[in-house]
Parts: C-alpha cells; structure tokens; sequence
C-alpha cells in the first residue's frame, strides 16, 4: 500500500496556518508554497518531471492560468467599484420593504448581483447596503447569509465566483454550471427567511432619505462593457485549438485592456489595486501550491466526494479545492460549483466573499458566533444539494 503523499500534508498545514493566523495570511500562503516547491526539487518531482527542468516545465503549463485569474480578481475589484460609484447601490434600499422582508429582498439582491458581479463584489456591496438601513447593527446571521447569497448567486455563473471563473478558464463549458442554480436557489430558500428574520428581531429597517443621488450612467456601462468583452475573450479562447489557447492570457488581457481604453471616460478607482493585488497574490499561491498536489493519491470524483468538499471548503479555502478537482477532472462540474462555492460560506474564512465582509464588518471573525447564530446555512448546503440529486442526478464531464 502506497504511503499518503506528503505534498498533502504540508498543503493541509499551510491551509490550516492560513485558517489560525488569517492576519499574516499572505505571509503563511507563500511560506507554504516554499516549503512545498522545495520538497517536490530535493526529494520528489512535478507530474512525472523531476528538479529545476520539472518545475520550469511545471509553470510553463500554468503561468496562463495564474494571470488570467491576476487580471480577473483585480479587473473584478475595479470593476464592482465602477459599480458602487455608479450610485445605482444607493438607490436600491428605495425599494426594500418596510417589515422582515426587507432582509429578504436585500439578500435576493445581492443574489442577483453576483450572477453578472463577482461574488465578492456582490457580498460587499450588501454589506454595506445592510449597514446604512440598519444602522450599522448587522446580525451576524444575517451577514452570514449575506456572503451565502453571494456565493449561490455566483455558483452557476462564470463571472460570479473565482471557482467558476477557474473552471472557465479550465475549459468547463459555462451550460455545464448553469445546473448549480438548482441547489443554490433551495439553499437560499432555506436560509434567507430565518436570516432575515433575525436581522429584523435585532434592527428593523431605517431606509432613510438620500437626496440628490443621480445614476452615473457611464460607470454602467463601462461595466456591461468589461464583463461582455471578457467573455467574449473566452469564447474565442475556447475556440481556438488546446496548444494556442494555452499561449496567452486572453481573458486576462482583454479585461485589462478594456479598463484602460475606458480609464478616460471614466477614471477607475486606482486606490483599490494594492489590496486586489495583495489579496490575488495570496490565493493564487494557494492555487499554484494545489497544481503540485499529485492528484492520483485523491478520492475519486463521485457524488460523496463532491457533497463532502462542500463541508471542506468551510475550512478551507475553495480557491485550492476547485484547482485540486480539475486537475482530477471527471466530476460534475455544476454540482462542484455549487459544494465548494456555496459550502464556503458556512464558515467566515471559507470563502473570498467570507473574508470580504469579514475585512469590512470585524465582529465576523468569530468561529464560535458564526456557528451559533448561522446554523441555517449549513442546513441550506445540505438540502440544496440533496435537491439536486433529486432533480437531475449526478452527470460528470471531464474537463479540458
């Protein structure tokens, strides 16, 4: 019997350091990703090719991938703050309810938005809508479900989520995902009430008065012109054949030179770049740590594989697992988008959504609390997935 690999467990060590010390973060995630490059040179090899040469072949096969998510997590940074300087955000609280259903319809926005917005984008800005109606007293169940609306309303989206975006960019075809809106609207049917109402016990709705608020009609449309023009980049890409798609960023590419063809008509919000990038840097080290796990030593993609990532990623960031199973391929990749999207958010730093908000509300940073008093996503995780099965089964495709 073959030992357990032990690339697996200086990843599993780095992602739990990253869970206990999430303030030195960054720091822990390229500490990790050191010690695993210098084990794989000194006493194994990458995928079949040993040393310096395998490592050099390792990131000739993934240097497109890696910026291509670079320029869509910073591109999508500036992107959602086109959005909120757009000050349609602003003017949305018009329209919410005066009882519990505000919260309701609060959370089936932000759903909305991370079908087009990327989820992290998305969760912010309902937190912040969350905080200005309620005067800045959030209950933390429903801050919880705020980041689990974000991450359902990306989980069958490619523009929503990071994970989706990965798969995308992997070759899973987007009508592949779109099957994730299954479970992710029973999940919210499932916590959005139970949320709202707490949040509704805690603070009822003050939607206050915001004269003068006037739509910067420009900003949106420079932001249906990023996302149109990326995907239409992916498209192409997709049409081209495996060894010149895998040549050049054209995803990436094309988002960054859309931002700045549009800088002036409009100027983007430069000040966000260093965090983006700081915060890009951090998860793409996890996602190029995860390239060098040998994924034969995995379980097999079946349906309690995929139903149990869900549950990890709660723990562990996504960004990792999502990378883990393509490179293992054969899964159905709606049900993944939907596990390790979605089961992020029952924990604070599951999900990059999670530690969005977390960043913009502190008192989220609690283990204890957000098990306490967000019990209802977990339930919605469980019964999004089960309705799932029911509905249409488990229908695995290899990636590309």
């Amino acid at each position: 019997m073959s030992s357990f690999p032990f690339e697996f467990v200086l990843f599993g060590l780095t992602l739990l350091c990253v869970a206990l010390f999430h303030r030195h973060a960054l720091a822990v995630a390229l500490a990790g990703l050191a010690a695993i490059t210098l084990y794989k040179l000194v006493f194994t090899d990458f995928h079949g090719m040993p040393g310096w040469y395998g490592l050099s072949w390792h990131l000739e096969e993934e240097w497109v991938l890696l910026t291509n998510l670079l320029a869509l997590l910073v591109g999508f940074t500036v992107l959602s703050r086109h959005f909120e300087e757009s000050q349609l955000p602003n003017l949305l609280p018009r329209i919410l309810p005066d009882d519990w259903k505000a919260g309701l319809a609060l959370l089936a926005m932000v759903f909305v938005l991370s079908s087009f917005l990327d989820n992290i984008a998305a969760a912010m800005i309902g937190a912040t809508l969350a905080s200005a109606v309620y005067r800045r007293r959030v209950h933390l169940g429903f801050l919880a479900a705020i980041v689990a609306a974000a991450n359902a309303g990306g989980a069958g989206s490619v523009v929503g989520d990071t994970t989706t975006a990965m798969m995308w960019l992997h070759g899973v075809s987007p009508l592949d995902l779109l099957h994730a809106y299954i479970p992710a609207l029973a999940a919210f049917a499932v916590f959005a009430i139970p949320a709202a109402r707490q949040q509704h016990a805690l603070m009822p709705i003050e939607k206050g008065r915001e004269p003068g608020v006037h739509i910067d009609w420009p900003r949106l449309v420079i932001v249906l012109t990023i996302l149109t023009c990326a995907t239409s980049a992916n498209v192409y890409a997709n049409t081209l054949p495996e060894e010149s798609a895998n040549a050049f960023p054209y995803i990436g590419a094309t988002m960054i030179g859309v931002i700045l063809f549009l800088t002036p008509w409009r100027r983007p919000d430069w000040a966000v770049i260093p965090g983006a990038v700081k915060r890009s840097v951090f998860l793409l080290s996890l996602v190029l740590a995860a390239s060098m796990m040998p994924v034969d030593g995995l379980p097999a993609a079946s349906v309690q594989t995929t139903f149990g990532l869900g549950f990890v990623s709660a723990v562990f960031d996504n960004i990792p697992l999502t990378k883990l199973a393509l490179e293992q391929g054969d899964y159905d990749w709606g049900a993944l988008a939907y596990a390790v999207g979605f089961g992020g958010s029952m924990m604070w730093f599951g999900s990059s959504a999670g530690v969005a908000v977390s960043n913009l509300l502190p008192e989220a940073r609690s283990v204890g609390q957000w098990l306490r008093h967000c019990w209802h996503v977990a339930v919605g995780y469980v019964v999004g997935f089960l309705v799932l099965l029911l509905a249409l089964g488990w229908h695995p495709t290899p990636a590309h």
